[in-house]
């Protein structure tokens, strides 16, 4: 690879590192918190640590279906033992006595005196009594007590999300609601005369609006409550109305389209007007004006209007920022390694993130193949796509070159 200044700091533009560490540093963690049935705990962030109130499991059990035995009624090197009980899980056992054993089923409790448990596969029955033609080892087969969990133990630190592993976890120690944090209340306003909602006929020179269900259900996927007051006419009254309006109620306004130099772009000098801009235009493509403020007191973040620059640069800048404010500890995942499978000939001037689906190799890397057409309009692109490579300006690239690749599933967790 060849060099070439990657800094450009001529242009007035951020780098996307800086960029996206910028929103990351700017956001305060949520402290409202609420307590939730497990039930509806699914996607939410928990406020507080969660220590086990007991061990998991309770009791020694057995971990197949067969015969709970003394290991050393077997020590000369088989036994026929009598069947002395039976054992059902959740139905404690006598305790075994010395040279019987006891028909056992997975899950069960292991019974006094018992220390292995021999599968039925394993044994010869005759009747009342089994026949066992090896010596049995101390443990096998059966799980002890507190083997999962130990009464005392951290199982989820506070700022995690949770799965629906998690939730499960919880229930196995009895717990049965948890203090999450509050859901981020998201202010989206959508700007544009041009846009309008599906099911409407479209006009000449009119588009739907895929934004604000791009945005939407993104925001939903990450566990924010969205507010979503309508359109925004293409004003500079209006929209600084509306921004005030959306401020009052949320604790993060997200705009999309209206942050460029254009005669109709109002949301940079609306948002000047009614609080501060810290962040404009990125050195990135997709995605060059994103911007970051305030309204008031509340955050602001003004996402471009192309579709796709939308959806990216959400992804890339905006979830670090609302991942922090949810009170969750990471704020952007560790990205994956993908091999380019086409030249960069000559040292691009921004940061590129261009839409890749992986193609797996057994012996190396995967491939990321490019969608052929990366403009910032062409949305099917993203659902073609698995997730984006990033090309770092200022540099050349051989075929081959590994690259850092972060999946779309990854990015809205």
């Amino acid at each position: 690879m060849s060099s070439a200044d990657p800094c450009f700091a001529d242009d007035g533009m951020l780098g996307a590192d800086q960029a996206r560490q910028a929103l990351i540093d700017a956001a305060t963690p949520m402290v409202d918190t609420e307590k939730v049935h497990l039930a509806k705990a699914l996607g939410r962030v928990l406020a507080a640590d969660v220590t086990s109130p007991l061990d998991v499991p309770g009791h020694d059990n057995s971990a197949m279906d067969g015969y709970a035995i003394r290991s050393g009624d077997t020590e000369g090197g088989s036994a026929s033992l009598p069947v002395a009980q039976r054992i059902a899980a959740g139905h404690p056992g006598e305790p075994l006595a010395p040279g019987t054993a006891a028909r056992i089923f997975t899950g069960a409790p292991m019974p006094q005196g018992a220390d292995a448990v021999v599968m039925q596969e394993e044994v010869e029955v005759d009747g009342e009594r089994i026949r066992i033609g090896r010596r049995v080892e101390p443990g096998e087969n059966v799980r002890p007590r507190a083997n999962d969990v130990a009464r005392g133990d951290v199982v989820l630190q506070a700022g995690e999300r949770l799965r629906p592993q998690m939730v499960g976890l919880l229930a196995s120690l009895g717990i049965p609601e948890v203090e999450v944090i509050r859901r981020l209340r998201v202010a989206l306003l959508n700007t544009g005369d041009e846009i309008i909602e599906p099911g409407q006929p479209l006009q000449e020179g009119q588009i739907y609006n895929s934004n604000r269900y791009t945005l939407t259900a993104a925001l939903q996927r990450l566990g924010c409550e969205v507010i979503d007051p309508g359109p925004v006419e293409d004003t500079l009254e209006a929209t600084r109305t509306a921004l005030r309006e959306a401020a009052a109620q949320a604790d993060l306004v997200v705009t999309s389209g209206g942050v460029s130099v254009g005669e109709e772009d109002h949301i940079r000098a609306a948002v000047e007007a009614e609080g501060e801009l810290a962040l404009w235009r990125v050195r990135m493509k997709p995605g060059k004006p994103l911007a970051f403020g305030r309204v008031g007191d509340t955050p602001f973040i003004g996402l471009p209007g192309n579709p796709v620059s939308v959806f990216v640069t959400l992804c890339l800048f905006g979830t670090p920022f609302i991942r922090i404010a949810q009170g969750r500890y990471q704020a952007f995942p560790a990205p994956m390694r993908a091999r380019l499978t086409r030249a960069v000939e000559r040292p691009l001037k921004r940061r590129e993130f261009i839409r890749v689906r992986l193609e797996h190799q057994p012996d190396d890397l995967p491939r990321a193949l490019p969608f052929p057409r990366q403009g910032s309009d062409v949305l099917s692109g993203t659902v073609w796509a698995d997730g984006v490579l990033e090309i770092p300006e200022g540099m050349t690239y051989p075929e081959g070159t590994a690259l850092n690749f972060w999946p779309f599933e990854s990015l809205l967790q």
